[in-house]
């Protein structure tokens, strides 16, 4: 079975997928030994690792390598997000044929103009595409796809640009109609009601992904509650988890002039020696090194 057929499988099982945000092969790995159904390719988490801001800097090479890196050290399927599809249908055309032969198992393309700017700033600019040149990207995404069960997921800004529920509403089934399998939308708002009116709202043929960042109340109890949601995305918590532990060790280390009490509080270094493998290579070496 693919890893897309594995999605798909998995949330017929269990009505529900979460996916965690991935930055790195290691972050794969922790997230894998976690629990999650799936990972999340972020493109704000990249941007992050590089001290950049989610604006379209990073390309798609880049991120085609971490989700490479990734692919080659975790079992789970994985959605990319590649943002406004690079460009326009002609793009995503490429774009498609190089996530998937890279280990993806799923696109989310978002109906931003390119550049895009990252959705959760105060007062960014957030400008979406016509709807009928975003359904060309993705019936372009769908007929390219090589593997039927690769999910082509289409994001919506339309409450993140404020142009209300009704507009959302209509771009959602605009794209189902292009072929879309599954609509994500998202929503700015401190409290889940955007998003809890719109599924409710919700009479397409396709099920719903949501990133509950700026609403993390809504939980996995509330997001079954409403009947047609079948993924959840944790989007930025990976590298916000990531740049925690390192601002709190690294300003302790500083503060008590050494290592000497901040090394009782962190991993010991055999537990990285485990997260590398690094017994299968001692054995490897043992067996094939004269």
């Amino acid at each position: 079975m693919s890893p897309a057929k594995r999605l798909r499988a998995r949330m017929t099982q269990t009505s529900l997928v979460h996916i965690m945000a991935a930055h790195s092969p290691l972050s794969a790995i922790l997230a894998e030994e976690a629990g999650f159904d799936g990972l999340w390719a972020s493109g704000f988490e990249l941007s992050a690792l590089y001290g950049l801001p989610d604006m379209s800097l990073i390309s798609m090479t880049q991120h085609l390598d971490m989700l490479r890196a990734i692919a080659g050290r975790t079992t789970l399927s994985i959605v990319a997000d590649i943002d406004t599809g690079y460009g326009n249908a002609i793009n995503v055309i490429h774009a498609i044929g190089e996530y998937e032969r890279a280990g993806a198992s799923a696109v989310v393309i978002e109906d931003k103009t390119f550049p895009k700017v990252t959705s959760l700033v105060a007062s960014g600019r957030q400008e979406l595409l016509r709807i009928e040149e975003f359904k060309g990207k993705i019936a372009a995404a769908v007929t390219t796809r090589r593997d039927p069960d690769f999910l082509v997921i289409a994001r919506t800004e339309a409450l993140i640009a404020g142009l209300g529920e009704t507009e959302a509403l209509q771009r959602a089934q605009a794209y189902v109609d292009a072929g879309a399998d599954m609509i994500l939308i998202h929503s700015k708002k401190k409290d889940p009601s955007e998003i809890e009116s719109f599924s409710r709202a919700w009479t397409g043929s396709v099920p719903l992904a949501i990133v509950p960042n700026a609403y993390p109340e809504l939980n996995a109890e509330r997001v079954k509650a409403l009947g047609n949601i079948r993924m959840t995305i944790y989007g930025n918590y990976g590298i916000r988890a990531a740049a925690t532990g390192l601002q709190e060790t690294f300003r302790r280390i500083i503060a008590d002039g050494g290592v000497q009490n901040v090394h009782k509080d962190i991993l010991p270094v055999e537990e990285i020696f485990r997260l590398q493998r690094m017994d299968e290579i001692k054995s490897a070496e043992s067996r094939f090194l004269c």
